[in-house]
């Protein structure tokens, strides 16, 4: 079972980067989960889906992959851009979109 190294991304409902700044190590699903019929419930046999272990660096995520003997990727996270914009432009005559009332 292969690991996946990252770091996750800001949570959409909120506007800090609280969780975002650790690095995640968790195991990618064996098998796909199952629907049980009587109830509904949604399971799986793949116990290794449970565990989910942060890191403060990139590295030490990856030298205790190594040291498990656990086989990993990297997922490099993705740099956000900022588009800096003043509350005056929304109103702007020229803007891209068109604006009605």
């Amino acid at each position: 079972m292969v690991a996946r190294i990252f770091r996750p991304a800001k949570n959409a409902m909120q506007s800090g980067r609280g969780k975002s700044v650790n690095w995640v190590l968790d195991f990618e699903p064996e098998c796909p989960k199952a629907v049980e019929p009587l109830m509904g419930y949604t399971s799986s046999g793949d116990m290794r889906q449970q565990v989910r272990l942060t890191f403060e660096t990139r590295e030490q995520a990856e030298d205790y992959a190594r040291r498990s003997g656990i086989p990993f990727r990297v997922v490099e996270p993705k740099e956000r851009s900022a588009k800096r914009l003043s509350y005056s432009d929304n109103f702007r005559y020229a803007r891209a979109e068109t604006w009605t009332h």
